[in-house]
């Protein structure tokens, strides 16, 4: 039996941002702001924490499955499927929601 295929979210980090949060930017996709520097993991471990929090899982739940190193990722989160993910990323952008 064929085990079931992992969907995928695709973000883009923004690390030393002056504001933290999900935002949608000018293309639609899914931006997150952090304030850590892309220093030894903490931009990534402060975009894990921000996407459980607006997704309302636990962090051990959202996991990046491509990109460590680069700005431009893809998470997987933990039984949820990606257009629930995205639904609610997107609700959580607040406002306007646009990344400027």
């Amino acid at each position: 039996m064929k085990e079931k295929e992992e969907e995928l979210i695709s973000i883009r980090v923004r690390p030393r941002s002056s504001r933290a949060g999900v935002a949608i930017g000018g293309d639609g996709g899914l931006v997150v702001r952090v304030h850590a520097a892309a220093l030894a993991g903490a931009a990534n471990r402060e975009c894990l924490a921000l996407l459980a929090k607006a997704l309302g899982v636990a962090k051990s739940r959202v996991r990046i499955v491509r990109g460590e190193k680069v700005r431009s990722k893809q998470i997987a989160v933990e039984g949820m499927d990606a257009r629930e993910a995205r639904g609610r990323l997107e609700r959580s952008a607040g406002g306007d929601g646009r990344a400027r």
